[in-house]
């Protein structure tokens, strides 16, 4: 089905119309990741092409926008992500965590992921891959539900009571595979466990086959600012396994927390 295109209303007078173009362009090619020419933004958008071409050729030169050589379609860059990085006292998350990362990965032989999250979901910042013939990865910047993995549930176990209420309100419970906890009764008896034992885990609730287990990484007022997670094929990662794990996670993020604040 072919969808209308999106047209921009300029009637609002509080309203800056270049800013409103702007980012509609932005959204509309991050919804687009293999790019569209300046007909097709300006098709979908209801906006005079001159206009887009202004718009756009301005993104590209500050570097928000990458144009290919070959069908000249214009393409997001990494460069919002980046301006996005979380901090803490003026430290670089990603920077105070890869050494972490390096080593939970190295000692683990698995995937490793640092994530944080952003409107109820969880965004892969940094990930060391797996040295396993056989692994699980992802990329960065992709998101994913926050009560279907374990980084997400470590995350939830730590946030404050009236953050974790504004959770429930707004975020809508889908069963992904069998073990989902899709109702919030489910939930918050696995988030009272996290709590108890330091660790999150994730036993093929978000995809078939994956088991994860996570920490979260607390700010000096004990906020949760990401996770750190082990993420394997089932096969290979037991639920026996997942204390061992889930105190590796531990340590690794008490690490992070410490450079952090240093």
């Amino acid at each position: 089905m072919e969808l209308a295109p999106q047209t921009i209303p300029l009637d609002d007078s509080s309203s800056a119309p270049g800013t409103e173009r702007t980012l509609a362009i932005l959204e509309l090619l991050g919804r687009h990741r293999a790019g569209l020419n300046l007909t097709e933004i300006a098709r979908e958008l209801g906006l005079p092409v001159n206009s887009v071409f202004r718009i756009s050729n301005t993104l590209h030169n500050r570097g928000y926008l990458q144009r290919r050589e070959d069908d000249k379609r214009f393409v997001l860059t990494n460069k919002l992500f980046d301006l996005s990085r979380p901090q803490v006292r003026e430290k670089s998350l990603v920077v105070c965590a890869l050494e972490s990362l390096k080593w939970l990965r190295d000692t683990t032989g698995e995937t490793v992921q640092l994530l944080t999250s952003v409107n109820h979901k969880m965004t892969v910042l940094e990930q060391c891959i797996s040295t396993q013939p056989i692994k699980v990865s992802s990329t960065v910047g992709l998101q994913v539900p926050m009560y279907s993995c374990a980084p997400g549930k470590a995350t939830l176990a730590h946030l404050p009571v009236a953050e974790l209420e504004g959770f429930f309100e707004k975020v809508k419970l889908k069963q992904y595979t069998p073990t989902t906890l899709a109702t919030r009764e489910l939930l918050e008896a696995d988030l009272g466990k996290t709590r108890k034992r330091g660790y999150a885990t994730d036993i093929a609730e978000g995809l078939e086959g994956i088991h994860c287990a996570a920490a979260a990484v607390l700010d000096e007022y004990r906020y949760p600012v990401a996770a750190i997670t082990v993420m394997a094929p089932s096969f290979r990662l037991k639920r026996d396994q997942f204390d061992q794990l889930g105190q590796l996670c531990i340590e690794a993020a008490v690490t992070i927390n410490r450079r952090l604040l240093a």
